[in-house]
């Protein structure tokens, strides 16, 4: 019998331990938390949209809201986990367990305590005590398996290029091919010899992770945040203009420009609804300025006519991050951006598609820079989040030059990455045309026809009316048909459709919609379950949804489309999602 990867990796990274390394456990998995401590960290790698993350001691604390990295073990013993067979307490979810860790600190004292605990809950509970002890041991990542952790086991070596070159060109693995070698000749350079090697290194994941879908160290490789610069290390002068005469010297000197590098502050992320608040420029490494605008219209736009001459020039070249998004905006103040133009955004996702490409991320990665993040000024995202136009003026013009600087840098670097991959053509006559057909259409909108959905929710709601009691006629008892759980025990221990249902890893029967889809054939209520989830989700999703999110000026739907979001190199929308609007039923044709 072998022994379970989780249980190895526990094992080798406490051993690492105690020979005083730093060691870092590759793994989106929640479960490792338990062995994070001082010396130990979770590297959860870029995944779904989200950056790498770093878990460590803290980190680990506020996730599940606990004392010690320990009782992640009694959390996810309380909870379950069905991706691991963990069954879990009964009635038990996040919410609950971290409220008994916090009254009771672990499993032994919840089960030992139950007198405190009250209602129905108390009596799952105490009727499940054993599920609770053995789903706590199931949790439990075993550290001591009989395996050695030995460092030089771990070294990298100098591979075969000739025949890994070979391999690589007979599957036409170009990319892989050209960071393999930059990898292998960076760590050749900096292996360290016999003699000036000397203590045990701290492994970090920069200096210890290659990957050969993204660029090797120095070809944009995340950094240490403790070795990146940041305002406070970076000589840097960004100025505020805020004056009739500073805004005149300002002018003179963007038209003097052939490139200028521009990002707007505003009140919200809806280019529709946000308000201006400030214009960042910067055309100089390090340097910049920031025009403040007041608060209101009327005063706002004037200013603005002002620098109409040097947005609406076709000469000079506009540059900046995620630049849909400052087209729209400007086009509210009846600015139409001319000119050529050039968004990192859009460059990046060329360059590595797989990649995150927020302005933040590729700063640390590729200019070895952190930037001021956006929540130290006016908070997280949420209800409580406050307003760029509550930030000191001072504060404002650091964050947004700031952003406009690093944004010019990242484009140099880009530029050279485009032409080594031979994408500069595709950028320029592709994808940044495109950028302007797509702010086009997204302040253009869509009309729709509310009357029509209204109409049709109504017919949908009847049908869904008439299927639900066909339904439960045919099965002799009505149940809450959305429920997996009621719908499975319904169709195979009711009705027995089939000898050997399948099940999930929670035990229940499944009701999937590859199973369903094999079972309808043969049984024609399973059909009607089917339609009936069809038309559900239509009415739901699109029907009755739609009309809430058109925009209260425009009325009309003014969806965004993402150019840098899917790898294949598609088009998505969001805010609504319009492209899964279904296409292949009646209705679902209608809805289109």
């Amino acid at each position: 019998a072998g022994f379970e990867a989780d249980d190895i990796i526990g094992t080798l990274a406490k051993q690492a331990e105690k020979e005083d390394y730093t060691t870092y456990m590759v793994t989106p998995d929640k479960d490792f938390a338990q062995l994070v401590s001082e010396n130990i960290f979770m590297y959860r790698p870029a995944r779904m949209g989200n950056g790498i993350e770093i878990w460590g001691v803290p980190e680990v604390q506020e996730k599940f809201e606990i004392e010690s990295p320990e009782q992640v073990i009694d959390y996810l013993g309380m909870m379950g986990d069905s991706v691991d067979n963990i069954p879990g307490l009964p009635g038990v979810g996040d919410k609950t367990a971290k409220k008994f860790l916090k009254q009771f600190g672990s499993m032994e004292n919840l089960l030992d305590n139950l007198d405190q605990v009250q209602g129905k809950l108390k009596e799952k509970i105490e009727a499940n005590k054993d599920l609770g002890v053995l789903s706590k041991k199931l949790a439990t990542i075993i550290t001591d398996v009989p395996v050695e952790f030995n460092a030089k086991d771990y070294e990298l070596s100098t591979p075969d290029m000739e025949a890994a070159t070979a391999i690589f060109e007979e599957l036409e693995f170009r990319r892989i091919q050209e960071n393999f070698r930059k990898i292998f000749s960076l760590s050749t350079k900096a292996a360290p010899t016999e003699s000036t090697s000397a203590s045990k290194p701290t492994t970090t994941p920069a200096a210890a992770q290659f990957d050969l879908f993204n660029p090797p160290p120095g070809q944009g490789t995340a950094v240490p945040e403790s070795s990146r610069e940041s305002q406070q290390s970076v000589i840097h002068h960004y100025q505020w203009v805020n004056s009739a005469t500073g805004r005149r010297l300002l002018l003179e000197k963007l038209m003097r420009q052939n490139s200028v590098c521009f990002d707007t502050e505003t009140t919200g992320l809806d280019a529709l609804q946000a308000e201006l608040v400030g214009i960042a420029f910067s055309w100089e490494q390090k340097k910049g300025y920031y025009l403040a605008l007041p608060p209101e219209r009327a005063a706002a736009q004037i200013i603005l006519e002002g620098f109409r001459p040097f947005f609406e020039n076709e000469e000079i070249e506009k540059i900046g991050h995620n630049l849909k998004y400052d087209l729209k905006v400007l086009l509210k103040y009846d600015l139409k951006v001319a000119g050529p133009l050039y968004d990192t955004m859009i460059a990046h996702y060329l360059i590595n598609p797989d990649m995150r490409h927020n302005m933040d991320i590729l700063a640390e990665t590729y200019l070895n820079y952190s930037p001021q993040s956006i929540t130290e000024l006016i908070g997280k995202k949420g209800k409580n989040q406050g307003s760029m136009r509550d930030v000191p003026l001072d504060q404002q013009t650091q964050y947004a030059v700031e952003d406009a600087d690093i944004t010019l840098q990242l484009k140099h670097h880009f530029e050279k990455e485009l032409a080594e991959a031979d994408t500069t053509a595709l950028f320029k006559t592709v994808e940044l045309p495109l950028v302007q057909v797509l702010t086009d259409m997204e302040a253009e909108g869509i009309n729709l026809n509310v009357k029509f959905l209204k109409e049709l929710s109504k017919t949908l709601n009847a049908d869904i009316s008439i299927l639900e009691k066909d339904i439960f006629e045919e099965v002799g008892e009505t149940f809450n048909l959305a429920s997996p759980k009621q719908l499975g025990v319904i169709l195979f221990e009711k009705l027995k459709l089939v000898d050997k249902p399948k099940k999930t890893k929670t035990g229940q029967y499944s009701t999937a919609e590859d199973i369903l889809s094999y079972l309808s054939k043969e049984h024609p209520i399973v059909a009607k379950i089917l339609e009936w989830r069809s038309l559900q989700k239509l009415e739901n999703t699109y029907v009755s949804a739609l009309p809430n999110d058109l925009n209260p000026n425009t009325k009309r739907i003014h969806t965004v489309y993402n150019q840098a979001v899917a790898a294949t190199g598609r088009l998505s929308s969001n805010n609504p999602n319009l492209q899964n609007i279904p296409i292949r039923t009646p209705r679902g044709q209608e809805v289109r």
